[in-house]
């Protein structure tokens, strides 16, 4: 009988993954390894890699439980090779195998590893997700705008969540605008569910701790879901006690509470330990009992089938020199303050803090508060996209990127967005409390005590006039900037440029 292995990576932990399926438990042998390559090929927070290697320790013990021979490889053992390759061609030495099944990895940089192979490797598709890489250049081709909303309501069909009959549960098919409340003066939900590490996670903590610890990020303490049962424990959680306020203030930020009714599950289900479907399920289910309200659900699961495919999908469509696009020729480089917090500006110190200390932050302090900076003070897109890749325990690339490269920077030149993500202070201090304690003043729009947001924010627009002007999502703004007298139009781009002048010297801002 010919022996094969079998390839699983760190985000591929489900026992329904397709390299799996084609392999036979008699014969084959489950290749899993903790390597150099991928834990460093950008500084990875120590919580990630920490994530990660306990979740592939616990569901490769649960596959030798299960029957499987698995060769599963420690970071710290002297013989690991380093790379996944280098283990796969260790793993054929030993066992006389002579080929691979895997499953395709979620970003180019591998799927070409794995295509340069010695050994053969049959890779096989993805199908954890709703949408495959067909279906959606299927429904991509023709189309002058591919827009998110359009894709989002062809997989509320195709799935039937949220649906009675062919229309939309409450007659729409989207709630946003009841999904944009301020800031509450009190949170309900004590947070996402926590876990006391086990022997397990303790040793792994001990290894990143000691091989990781001058990345940026705080280990410890550590309550990541670190299998499959505790993460769809924390998923009830989350269904029971959040998701009937998610929607109300899911873009909300607080200075004091760091996840307010957040479900904080994105990393378990972007490694495995959960399903969309199931995810997607519990939501509706919730609003089918009447325990959460359709505003709600309806958000959560856009998130789901809608932004999360549709990135994936505008990833694979575009190809690997999607990360490089920089359409808007920016090119400062990020600024120091993304990996020390030490700025001024309150809104942009707490959401790094707090990428420091959970490998995570929500969907609006991502987008509008570090993203909306970076792309107003022209940072260059692929260090911001390094950044995000880097910091979020959630992040992987084929996610990562169109949110960053595409929605959050604008720098694939608006095939993710219509118009650039970008604005002033006004909208930080609707949405959080973060200006009521900062040194800069979100009322003033230039000088030196202004809310550099504000000022940042038409030099932008001044700066890609050419660019945006004819925009008609824009036209307000550039009408509102013709409007304002040559004194304040010339103070504003003069504070701007005092302003970046200061951060390139490396002075704080």
């Amino acid at each position: 009988m010919v022996s094969r292995l079998v390839l699983i990576l760190g985000d591929q932990l489900s026992e329904e993954i397709a390299a799996l399926r084609e392999a036979d438990r008699e014969a084959d042998t489950v290749v899993m390894a903790e390597v150099m390559a991928e834990a460093s090929y950008v500084p990875h927070h120590p919580k990630k890699i920490a994530f990660l290697f306990a979740a592939m320790r616990k569901f490769a013990a649960g596959l030798e439980a299960d029957g499987w021979r698995v060769r599963y490889t420690r970071l710290d053992d002297p013989e690991n090779a380093g790379s996944i390759l280098g283990e796969l061609l260790r793993a054929a030495e030993a066992t006389g195998a002579s080929e691979v099944l895997a499953t395709e990895p979620g970003e180019f940089r591998l799927i070409a590893a794995l295509e340069d192979s010695p050994l053969p490797v049959h890779m096989f598709p993805d199908d954890r997700f709703l949408c495959s890489h067909g279906e959606f250049e299927a429904w991509a081709e023709g189309r002058k705008e591919l827009r998110m909303e359009w894709f989002y309501r062809e997989m509320r069909r195709r799935t039937g969540l949220l649906m009675e009959g062919d229309q939309p549960a409450g007659g729409k098919w989207n709630f946003d605008h009841e999904n944009r409340k301020p800031a509450p003066d009190d949170v309900e939900f004590g947070g996402p569910m926590r876990f006391t590490p086990d022997p397990v996670v303790e040793e792994v903590l001990d290894l990143v701790d000691a091989r990781f610890g001058d990345n940026f990020g705080t280990l410890r303490p550590f309550w990541f879901a670190t299998d499959r049962g505790q993460a769809r424990r924390a998923l009830s959680h989350f269904i029971r006690n959040a998701l009937p306020k998610f929607g109300d203030f899911q873009d909300a930020m607080l200075d004091g509470n760091r996840f307010l009714y957040h479900a904080v599950v994105s990393m378990y289900l972007n490694a495995g330990l959960l399903t969309w479907r199931e995810i997607c399920e519990a939501a509706e289910a919730a609003w089918q009992a009447g325990e959460a309200p359709l505003n709600a659900v309806e958000g959560f699961i856009r998130q789901i089938i809608g932004w999360r495919e549709y990135m994936r999908g505008i990833y694979f469509l575009e190809g690997p020199d999607y990360t490089k696009r920089n359409a808007l020729g920016h090119s400062r480089s990020l600024p120091a303050f993304y990996w020390t917090a030490d700025t001024d500006m309150r809104c942009v110190a707490r959401t790094v803090e707090q990428t420091r200390d959970e490998a995570y932050a929500h969907h609006i302090q991502r987008l509008m508060v570090t993203g909306n900076f970076a792309l107003l003070a022209g940072i260059d897109p692929h260090e911001v996209h390094e950044w995000y890749l880097a910091v979020y325990a959630d992040a992987y690339e084929w996610v990562e990127a169109p949110n960053v490269i595409g929605m959050s920077q604008f720098a694939d030149g608006g095939i993710v967005g219509s118009k650039p993500y970008v604005s002033g202070g006004n909208y930080i201090r609707k949405m959080s409390d973060y200006c009521t304690s900062c040194r800069y003043d979100v009322g003033e729009k230039s000088g030196e005590k202004a809310c550099p947001f504000n000022y940042l924010y038409w030099a932008f627009l001044h700066r890609h006039r050419d660019r945006f002007g004819k925009n008609p999502r824009m036209a307000q703004m550039y009408r509102t900037w013709a409007r304002m007298s040559e004194d304040k139009r010339t103070a504003a781009l003069q504070s701007a440029d005092a302003f970046l002048g200061r951060l390139d010297r490396g002075a704080r801002v």
